[in-house]
């Protein structure tokens, strides 16, 4: 028996209610397990969803000390510093002095680590290009943009309630 779909928040646009249901669909179709696992076979890669995780973001910002890199993740220091360890001892990340305080650290990528997040970037992005082939140039442009703005307002939203928690 088919159920009812919840009501709509009070005040929400029908639009950003849709937003919100595509978004969790598509969380949920690329964090399935087989969907990763399917992945890393492509890219030639054997690291668990933890660590493509943290890899994509020092990658993207590297070098990062492990509580910004908690922080970014979303996860408490002591899952950061477990990934961390198990990426060092495969040789994707290094340990590397901050400049900025002498007692701290960052972790860096290797060339393995590059090497790896390349393969794991390009196989997604080849899946993407195959589930996409029917959008034109002009839908793509499009969608990235707009994709783009909700993640910095998300990141502003979140940053602005952080402040307001303290």
């Amino acid at each position: 028996m088919p159920t009812s779909p919840l009501p709509t928040t009070p005040g929400a646009a029908p639009e950003v209610t849709e937003i919100e249901r595509a978004l969790s669909r598509i969380t949920y179709l690329s964090t399935r397990a087989r969907q990763h696992e399917r992945l890393m076979a492509l890219a030639g890669v054997p690291l668990d969803r933890a660590a493509v995780a943290l890899l994509r973001q020092v990658a993207d910002a590297e070098p990062l000390r492990p509580g910004e890199l908690a922080h970014r993740l979303g996860v408490e220091a002591s899952h950061v510093t477990r990934t961390v360890q198990q990426l060092q001892r495969a040789g994707y990340v290094t340990r590397v002095p901050d400049p900025d305080d002498g007692r701290a650290q960052r972790i860096e990528l290797t060339d393995a680590g590059r090497d790896a997040i390349r393969r794991v970037r390009d196989a997604g992005v080849h899946g993407m290009q195959l589930a996409l082939a029917h959008w034109r140039p002009e839908e793509l442009r499009q969608l990235a943009g707009l994709f783009h703005r909700m993640v910095d307002d998300f990141l502003a939203y979140a940053g602005a309630h952080e402040a307001d928690e303290r």
